[in-house]
């Protein structure tokens, strides 16, 4: 599992407000807060319920199979 930087309750809920939306891309989440898409996915594995975290997961691979530059 990929270690995660040091962040704060403020940063964690910004980045996973940030995943969450179908507008922002990885890249723009590694940019502003420095961590990795697998950081990311591992922050959202330990914050979000399972079947939240499956159905953000599948709904990330859909729209990225229909989008070149998606997450």
């Amino acid at each position: 599992m990929p270690q995660t930087p040091d962040l704060s309750a403020s940063q964690l809920s910004e980045i996973i407000e940030m995943a969450l939306s179908d507008h922002v891309s990885f890249g723009q989440i590694t940019q502003q807060h420095g961590v990795t898409p697998d950081q990311i996915k591992s922050i959202m594995r330990e914050n979000l319920k399972p079947g939240s975290y499956q159905s953000w997961r599948k709904r990330v691979r859909e729209f990225g199979d229909r989008r070149e530059h998606y997450k």
